[in-house]
């Protein structure tokens, strides 16, 4: 176990500190957390989660400001956009352990079969989807019944065609859903569904159905998390043969858009944050920059978990893919956070259900981009 370690590498470190350690499941800690910070008695250190999650305790004055420790050299080993997620008025509370991006992962042998190459542009993207359509093959497996899935699609449109911001500032209201661009990605969707890019009957699948049309080779792209990486390289459970058939590429750029191919969707997942009225904050401090190091440089070969600090592949033994996307990861220009993650939670739902509207043709670009704009004025 990793986490004990440190924690005995951290400790034998500083004999005057003492690292105790409480494990919970996820909602067993986070209804843990709303009962202790109601009586002020947070852990020194402890995990959170960002965005919408950790605002409620950074208002109420709960937890300590990390941005001394971030910028005593830690604050260039984190991946561009990570610790972004964890910051609120330019200051930032927590510093986040993992991260996931969304590649696109493809069937190389599906590919070479129709003599085709991971896209350049997002025309030939279009040009793979026709080809693969005109074959019989299922181009994308999607399971949009979850709706977050069908939002990863919407969230790089709108990446590639108006820039990494313009979501970003329709959501903190900085900007208008009303932008061009985002209804243009909106329009780019249903062009998309038009052309039978996905698989059938799509928006009533979960995404574990759509995932074992990936695996089980029915369909030839399926866009998701880097928490899967361990099914197409580790998992003896699923057939090697099927593992080394799996490549990745980054979404493509959009002719004329403003986005970046190094821009990436995806968060980071849990961070670490210290108690502002903790008694030992500064050791708290020291722990959880010690810590995020030596996380840095043992969770992907021992957990298989990517952390959110830049990792040197040229010194670790790991599966190619794994390499590859950490290599792409070092040079990515901008993570854009989850959208349902940035929203406050009634804005999440109906960024989720008009998702799946826009999928399913049951609503125009237009409308799509007027109720999403309602609903973040409405309720910031």
């Amino acid at each position: 176990m990793i986490v004990n370690e440190i924690i005995k590498e951290f400790e034998k470190q500083n004999p005057n500190v003492t690292v105790k350690q409480e494990v919970l499941e996820n909602e067993q800690y986070k209804n843990k957390l709303k009962i202790l910070a109601s009586s002020n008695e947070l852990p020194d250190v402890g995990m959170t989660w960002a965005a919408g999650f950790l605002e409620p305790y950074v208002k109420g004055n709960l937890f300590a400001p990390l941005d001394d420790i971030l910028n005593s050299g830690l604050k260039d080993k984190f991946v561009s956009g990570t610790t972004e997620a964890y910051a609120v008025n330019n200051k930032t509370y927590a510093l986040p352990l993992e991260l996931n991006i969304t590649p696109i992962y493809y069937n190389k042998k599906i590919f070479s079969k129709y003599h085709l190459e991971p896209p350049q542009t997002y025309e030939d993207f279009k040009n793979i989807v026709q080809t693969l359509v005109k074959n019989g093959v299922a181009p994308i497996a999607l399971g949009n019944k979850d709706r977050w899935t069908g939002s990863l699609w919407y969230m790089y449109l709108a990446d590639r065609i108006g820039g990494a911001d313009t979501l970003k500032n329709a959501i903190n209201r900085k900007g208008s859903f009303e932008d061009p661009s985002l209804i243009k990605a909106a329009e780019e969707v249903q062009k998309l569904v038009k052309m039978k890019a996905f698989i059938k009957g799509f928006n009533g699948l979960s995404n574990d159905e759509a995932k074992s049309e990936f695996m089980n080779e029915k369909a030839a792209m399926y866009l998701m998390g880097t928490w899967e990486l361990p099914n197409f390289t580790t998992n003896e459970e699923v057939p090697k043969e099927f593992r080394d058939k799996v490549g990745f590429f980054k979404f493509p750029v959009v002719d004329g858009g403003k986005g970046d191919v190094n821009s990436w969707v995806g968060g980071p997942g849990v961070g670490l944050f210290v108690s502002e009225n903790s008694k030992v904050k500064k050791e708290a401090k020291e722990f959880v920059k010690f810590f995020i190091e030596k996380w840095g440089e043992q969770s992907v070969t021992k957990a298989g978990v990517i952390p959110a600090t830049k990792v040197d592949t040229a010194n670790i033994h790991l599966p190619q893919l794994y390499i590859d996307v950490l290599s792409e990861l070092n040079k990515a220009s901008n993570i854009t956070l989850f959208a349902d993650v940035q929203m406050n939670p009634e804005a999440a739902q109906t960024h989720l259900n008009l998702i799946q509207s826009l999928f399913g043709e049951e609503v125009t670009p237009k409308d799509f981009v007027k109720q999403h704009e309602e609903v973040l004025a409405k309720t910031q």
